[in-house]
């Protein structure tokens, strides 16, 4: 009798764990994004400053901000999204929450604060 619910339980650990499936996330907002500034200065005549953010489908992301082909931040982040707007966070630095939309033009992708200003763009 042992050996019979021993098997059962085997059997029904098997369906049990085949039957849980990961769900597929599609948001648009998967994939690379990008914004390049240049800033003058007075002494060496401009600083370039490329951010970058990397979002994936498991609501994690990667965001690297380089001066001047140098790195300067290396993070991971966190997203969510409610009702059209993206909340991005970085925990355990001191960069404080973004909140975008998703913004669809005739030029591509754009990822906009609240203000309406461009933060990145996909490419």
């Amino acid at each position: 009798m042992k050996k019979i619910l021993s098997l059962f339980a085997i059997i029904g650990i098997i369906l049990a764990s085949n039957c849980s499936r990961i769900p597929v996330n599609n948001d648009p907002i998967i994939g690379y994004w990008e914004r390049v500034e240049v800033k003058a200065t007075s002494q060496t005549g401009k600083n370039i400053v490329l951010q970058e953010w990397t979002f994936n489908d498991a609501y994690l992301g990667r965001y690297n901000q380089i001066l001047n082909h140098e790195q300067t931040i290396k993070t991971d982040f966190g997203w969510k999204e409610e009702d059209g707007v993206y909340t991005i966070s970085y925990p355990g630095t001191d960069l404080s929450d973004q909140q975008v939309t998703l913004l669809s033009t005739d030029v591509g992708d754009q990822l906009v604060d609240g203000q309406g200003a461009v933060v990145a763009i996909r490419n």
